[in-house]
């Protein structure tokens, strides 16, 4: 790794190390665009790992890689180098196939656009993972999820005749009915007000607190990251700071901080956080 010094490794959440294998594991990634000068380093040696049943917002401003990390831990993107495990599974080891049968199995997608088939009923947007997979959805299961999103008495209806919170419900209902060991949520809130963006993240939160799911969400909005248990922020492609149990003062002030870290080449590399460089 060019000289880089081993970075140790840190758990978000409360699994203890050496306690089976976290939900999420980056040892040492990097993802480079381009080549030569013109090459792009949008994440420059991410090691983190993330246990089972933790909520973890993902910061930083713009360009600090936070899309390419939430791509690469998803397994949508395969990084230039270092690892990526998810339910102990190393990424790099799986073909297109393999991968692509993991993501349907063990991983799940919330995104701000919300990605609904307009032609399909709520139900039939939910359940259409599980076809997709070759399974028979459990129609009792498949009921509780639309249940459980406030959406039971929409499960007919299309998304052009629900609301856009409503519409994010069944986003999130879709992606719980694989019952996937972890969840990744793009910007979930960008599109929703205030109140109805509440409503979504405690949701979110409420899967980890029942299923003992892990989440992590990449979000600009410190509402929003304050409803996890965990925010990491990335400056740089690099993480720069982390912080637990946030308030939205805190992480706003954290933010501000942010753009110093980026700008600031220090001798012997970025300072860790908590044995995180």
């Amino acid at each position: 790794m060019s000289g880089r010094p081993t970075r140790p490794r840190h758990t978000i959440g409360d699994e203890p190390e050496g306690v089976g294998a976290p939900a999420v594991r980056l040892d040492a990634v990097r993802k480079v665009y381009g080549k030569g000068s013109a090459s792009v380093a949008a994440l420059d040696g991410v090691t983190l790992a993330f246990g089972h049943g933790s909520f973890t917002a993902v910061m930083g401003p713009s360009g600090s890689g936070k899309s390419t990390f939430l791509h690469c831990a998803a397994g949508l993107d395969r990084p230039t180098s270092g690892t990526v495990a998810v339910a102990g599974r190393d990424l790099a080891e799986l073909n297109e196939n393999a991968l692509t049968r993991l993501r349907r199995e063990r991983i799940g997608f919330v995104f701000q656009a919300f990605n609904l088939l307009p032609t399909l009923t709520v139900e039939q947007n939910i359940t259409l993972p599980l076809r997709f997979a070759g399974k028979r959805a459990d129609r009792r299961r498949i009921a509780e999820v639309i249940a459980r999103v406030g959406l039971t008495d929409r499960a007919r209806h299309r998304p052009h005749e629900l609301s856009g919170g409503q519409q994010q419900r069944v986003a999130i209902a879709r992606a719980l009915a694989v019952r996937p060991a972890v969840l990744f949520a793009d910007e979930p809130t960008g599109a929703l007000d205030t109140r109805t963006a509440a409503e979504v993240l405690g949701l979110l939160r409420e899967s980890v607190r029942t299923d003992g799911r892990t989440i992590v969400m990449v979000t600009h909005d410190p509402i929003a990251a304050s409803f996890a248990d965990h925010v990491v922020f990335l400056a740089d492609g690099r993480i720069a700071d982390r912080l637990d149990a946030p308030t939205v003062d805190a992480i706003a002030e954290r933010m501000t901080h942010l753009g110093a870290f980026a700008n600031a080449p220090l001798p012997g590399g970025r300072p860790t956080v908590d044995g995180i460089r």
